[in-house]
């Protein structure tokens, strides 16, 4: 089963009161899902990741094999691909859960949008 999803994470401030937000698409009869979560203080950076941890988790729910994640965030993509390097000591471990996550799928993938496509 395909799982696609569009995720984002925000802080007003940075740190700051922060929340991550999935959108599921439709797939395979399956409705359209939204996910949010209220994550307190935090960087935006780490709201990006939890957006990510929060797509893995229900697309494991869901039985999926192939998932694709779309998200605004070049950091979070770039790293996630390998070609950042994760210098944040804070970010390393969600990295890592993350990272762990995705090769439970069959197949992973994870693109950059621009913020004006990732609705």
């Amino acid at each position: 089963m395909r799982f696609r999803a569009f995720i984002d994470g925000a802080a007003r401030g940075n740190p700051g009161p922060a929340g991550a937000g999935v959108y599921v698409s439709a797939e395979e009869n399956l409705p359209s899902e939204e996910h949010f979560e209220a994550l307190g203080q935090q960087t935006n950076n780490v709201a990006e990741y939890r957006a990510l941890l929060l797509a893995l988790k229900r697309a494991a729910e869901r039985g999926a094999s192939e998932v694709s994640i779309a998200s605004d965030s070049l950091l979070l993509v770039q790293q996630m691909l390998g070609k950042f390097k994760v210098r944040a000591t804070h970010l390393q471990p969600l990295f890592v859960d993350a990272l762990q996550r995705a090769k439970a799928f069959r197949r992973f993938s994870i693109a950059h949008v621009p913020r004006e496509d990732n609705k």
